[in-house]
């Protein structure tokens, strides 16, 4: 039977990759360098995690560790990134730009969401640095995203969990909420007691440092959250 909620793992090699899916992860999120959050995979690594790994992808569109304000060549890149990652056969886009003013840039996120279809797209943890998460949420359903990876502007998922409870409430059918950062086994069950959220992603920095090499693991902290998530209601 089909779990009723999904974990997403963040990974940057291919040997991650495999052991999170031979964990039990239901999807994976692909970067390159997480020790900075995550940037854009290049393409060698696309082509070759995709013909290895079964469930689905969703490759990270960055161009570079810091802001999330970006200049005409970088969102330039960003296109070029998004048209690279179809053609590698990812199942789905993580993005997101904000405005100098810390706002949603709703014209760009659009126009890279339009680029990205039929792919969806997950709006990434810059929504956290906008300056009013209530109507950044608004903001970012209009673009046309599907789903918004966040902590609740918090450090943790858990810390954040009373406002990624209110995001969830007021998003309703029109998007998904994806409550991350520093969810592990020990805290999964208490993080979507509090904000009913039904997917769920971490990168297991906590448990596994990124960079770590340990992958076996790796696979065993990812099958620990398998398990609580699967005893979730």
């Amino acid at each position: 039977m089909k779990r009723k909620c999904l974990l997403e793992i963040s990974v940057e090699t291919l040997e991650a990759a495999m052991a999170a899916e031979r964990g039990g992860a239901d999807r994976i999120e692909l970067c390159g360098n997480l020790s900075v959050g995550g940037v854009t995979p290049d393409t060698e690594i696309l082509r070759t995690v995709r013909a290895q790994i079964h469930i689905p992808i969703f490759s990270m569109i960055r161009p570079r560790a810091g802001d999330f304000v970006y200049s005409d060549a970088e969102f330039s890149e960003m296109r070029h990134s998004i048209a690279y990652a179809k053609e590698s056969g990812m199942d789905g886009i993580v993005l997101g730009a904000l405005t100098k003013g810390r706002r949603v840039d709703v014209e760009r996120t659009r126009e890279l969401v339009e680029l990205a279809h039929p792919l969806p797209v997950t709006y990434h943890r810059a929504f956290d640095e906008a300056i009013d998460l209530r109507p950044a949420l608004e903001d970012v359903i209009e673009t046309g995203a599907k789903r918004i990876l966040t902590s609740g502007g918090a450090k943790s998922a858990l810390e954040g969990s009373p406002v990624l409870a209110e995001l969830t409430e007021a998003a309703r059918e029109r998007i998904v909420i994806v409550p991350g950062a520093g969810i592990s086994a020990a805290n999964i069950a208490e993080v979507a007691r509090r904000t009913k959220a039904r997917e769920f992603h971490s990168g297991l920095s906590a448990a596994l440092p990124y960079g770590s090499h340990e992958y076996r693991r790796f696979e065993e902290e990812v099958r620990k959250l398998t398990k609580k998530i699967g005893r979730l209601a």
